[in-house]
């Protein structure tokens, strides 16, 4: 069965009446309901028609596709050569840009070069040298004892599971996810401030909470893409996603954003 309904005058280039089928009235309007036959022409949608009709699948499929052609290289911008140089890179650079941490940890770590050396510091040497990073005494302090913990629970050897490496002083899921991706090749969703606005405003999440985010991606990112997309979430949201002043109409991913303003 089917009906006629009339489009208001604010919809863009309607025509004057359209089929649809007859769905319960909570499909209409503002709400969100099973309208993809009447979406192109409906005035509360007029903005994401595009982005609407395509498949959630394809439509992620696209993204990381705009992402890895925008940014080839998926690299850490954190500087370290050995995996607990990049552990503490990680503890340093929260709060902190990760510039000021790679002008620091050059020469902490040419004073202290392996994980006993940091195990045997002292945490008032420690804070003076990573001052510059802000919190220094928490940092200082989760950087030594982090150390000793490696030496004397894990033979000096970085864990490799998240489970292991969230029993570190000062180590949360997120730089869990980073050591297990970066240093041992291992699926990671690594949800700092840039992923969680961005895949907010990409509608592939919802919420700020790090873990229920990392939780969704987990269900809709691809494994083996996983470390590569979270690395280029933070270079866009650098570059083109800036929170207070977003460069959208130049951003590659706009065709496939539903917040991103159409000219259509």
């Amino acid at each position: 069965r089917r009906q006629y309904i009339a489009v208001d005058d604010h919809a863009r280039d309607p025509p004057p009446v359209f089929p649809i089928l007859a769905f319960p009235m909570q499909g209409y309007g503002r709400s969100v309901g099973p309208c993809l036959d009447i979406l192109p022409y409906c005035p509360y949608h007029c903005r994401e028609r595009g982005v609407a009709k395509m498949k959630e699948k394809e439509r992620i499929g696209h993204i990381i596709a705009a992402l890895e052609k925008q940014y080839p290289q998926d690299l850490c911008s954190l500087q370290y050569r050995i995996p607990h140089e990049l552990l503490i890179a990680v503890r340093l650079a929260a709060q902190c840009t990760d510039a000021r941490v790679n002008m620091v940890v050059p020469a902490l770590f040419a004073r202290y070069p392996d994980i006993n050396a940091f195990a045997e510091a002292d945490v008032a040497d420690v804070e003076e040298m990573v001052r510059s990073c802000g919190f220094y005494h928490t940092k200082a302090r989760d950087i030594v004892e982090m150390c000793k913990m490696l030496r004397d629970e894990y033979g000096g050897k970085v864990p490799d599971s998240i489970e292991e490496l969230t029993r570190l002083p000062g180590v949360g899921r997120k730089t869990a996810n980073l050591i297990c991706g970066d240093i041992y090749g291992q699926p990671s969703y690594v949800c700092d401030t840039h992923c969680i606005r961005i895949t907010n405003l990409l509608g592939l999440t919802t919420g700020k909470d790090p873990y229920k985010v990392e939780m969704q991606l987990r269900e809709k990112i691809p494994p083996e893409k996983s470390t590569g997309f979270c690395h280029r979430m933070v270079l866009l949201g650098r570059e083109f996603c800036i929170a207070r002043r977003p460069r959208c109409g130049e951003c590659p991913l706009a065709a496939y954003c539903p917040s991103a303003p159409k000219n259509n």
